[in-house]
């Protein structure tokens, strides 16, 4: 059996990109937190199936957290980089990109005692117009990146880029590590995890990764984040009828979706798969 990729986009849901129109940064302190809780039952379901995994973690969240940051390291996971305050690459320059992960890796290694060697950009914004993005990761010292998504999107996404681990053309050693897609009459479509996982039957989503496995004989590189198990969270109002389905939709199946993926498919750490 092909031993998949399992990551975590650790985030809490006032920081998605879809709400970043509605809530400014500057009032993400005053909001209350639910990221501790929700990381702790993913690591109990974690726990229970004997899985490690990957968790791509946010540096303003790590500051606030630390111990949080602590156990997932101490519970044999892999601690890599989302980015310190979850701002979209295409928002930056390139200098602002450099500190902004040069900042988040070294305070994760400094909490954690462990080497961080992965990034995933937020909202998966590495596209064709900004592969500079890529030199200043290597330049940071991450080893690979997972921040590309072989996907047409009205957020994101680079249809033609490559659906499985490469390295860019622009750096030496980075590996480029895209979520999972499926392809099907020339196109990709997404089967890698996020809303999509919610979306689709869940024997969708188990077919597009055993496809994956057997017939493109490749490990799969599945996501979610920890507000995805949580329909309590706070509900936003004043967004449009997309945002709200996009982010709400079946909140309250995510966690026995999850247990399920987690019994059907071999999981692992995206170093321990890939590097």
């Amino acid at each position: 059996m092909i031993r998949n990729a399992l990551t975590i986009d650790v985030e809490d849901y006032f920081q998605v990109s879809a709400f970043s129109g509605h809530i400014p940064r500057s009032s993400w302190e005053d909001l209350p937190c639910r990221v501790e809780r929700n990381v702790d039952r993913i690591l109990a379901l974690l726990d229970k199936n004997q899985i490690k995994a990957t968790f791509f973690t946010l540096g303003w969240i790590a500051e606030r957290y630390p111990f949080m940051v602590k156990r997932i390291a101490e519970n044999g996971h892999e601690l890599a980089s989302h980015g310190y305050a979850h701002h979209r690459v295409t928002e930056l320059s390139r200098e602002q990109f450099y500190e902004d992960v040069t900042r988040s890796k070294a305070l994760l290694e400094d909490i954690s005692g462990q080497p961080v060697k992965g990034y995933r950009a937020p909202s998966f914004s590495i596209n064709g117009d900004n592969l500079w993005a890529l030199e200043n990761l290597e330049m940071a010292g991450y080893r690979y990146s997972s921040s590309i998504y072989p996907v047409k999107h009205d957020h994101y996404g680079m249809p033609n880029a490559p659906r499985f681990a490469f390295t860019p053309d622009n750096t030496q050693k980075l590996l480029e590590l895209p979520v999972t897609t499926v392809s099907f009459f020339g196109r990709n479509f997404p089967a890698g995890g996020g809303g999509y996982f919610r979306l689709w039957p869940y024997v969708a989503s188990r077919w597009f990764l055993q496809r994956v496995n057997r017939v493109d004989h490749q490990p799969a590189i599945f996501y979610f984040h920890p507000w995805e198990i949580d329909p309590d969270q706070p509900r936003q109002t004043g967004i449009s009828f997309k945002t709200r389905f996009r982010h709400y939709l079946n909140l309250g199946r995510m966690e026995k979706r999850l247990d399920l993926l987690a019994r059907h498919f071999s999981w692992g750490r995206m170093d321990q798969i890939f590097l």
